[in-house]
């Protein structure tokens, strides 16, 4: 599997971008500000993620999302590592990432990787999300915010 940013010619991977985000109008904004990056395997995109400056020193990771046929393979573990690794080699000092209270797997594999919660956004997911997201049975209405010191 290889790694790469994305060119300026390609345009992004929405189908897998919208894996982790559902709204298109709030994807192609973000996507539009930041860097995106993809994951390949005998020439085929099976993941994605998206970097975003957000304040001096601080970058999120927007958006992380993998195929899902390669769910399940260590590949989300990857992106996300290459993430961080993108994250320092850029002079951050910060990363940061939002999930929904309904992610499990996802609190699970951030925490795992270093990151710790340092907030909730209540009703994020109400406000800015026009139709109900149901995720693992439960209803996502809240953002879990996190993060994790860059050390040089």
């Amino acid at each position: 599997m290889n790694i790469r940013k994305l060119n300026k010619d390609e345009k992004p991977p929405m189908k897998l971008l919208l894996l982790a985000d559902p709204s298109k109008v709030i994807v192609e904004e973000y996507v539009n500000r930041g860097e995106c990056f993809v994951a390949e395997n005998q020439q085929q995109i099976i993941g994605v993620y998206v970097l975003l400056p957000t304040r001096p020193e601080t970058v999120e990771l927007i958006n992380i999302a993998v195929a899902d046929t390669q769910q399940g393979k260590g590949i989300g573990k990857q992106l996300l590592k290459d993430a961080i690794r993108t994250a320092k080699l850029s002079g951050y000092k910060t990363i940061e990432i939002g999930t929904g209270n309904s992610s499990i797997g996802q609190l699970f594999l951030y925490q795992k990787c270093g990151f710790r919660i340092i907030g909730v956004d209540i009703d994020f997911f109400v406000r800015h999300y026009p139709e109900e997201i149901f995720e693992n049975g439960i209803h996502c209405r809240d953002m879990v915010r996190l993060s994790q010191d860059l050390l040089v």
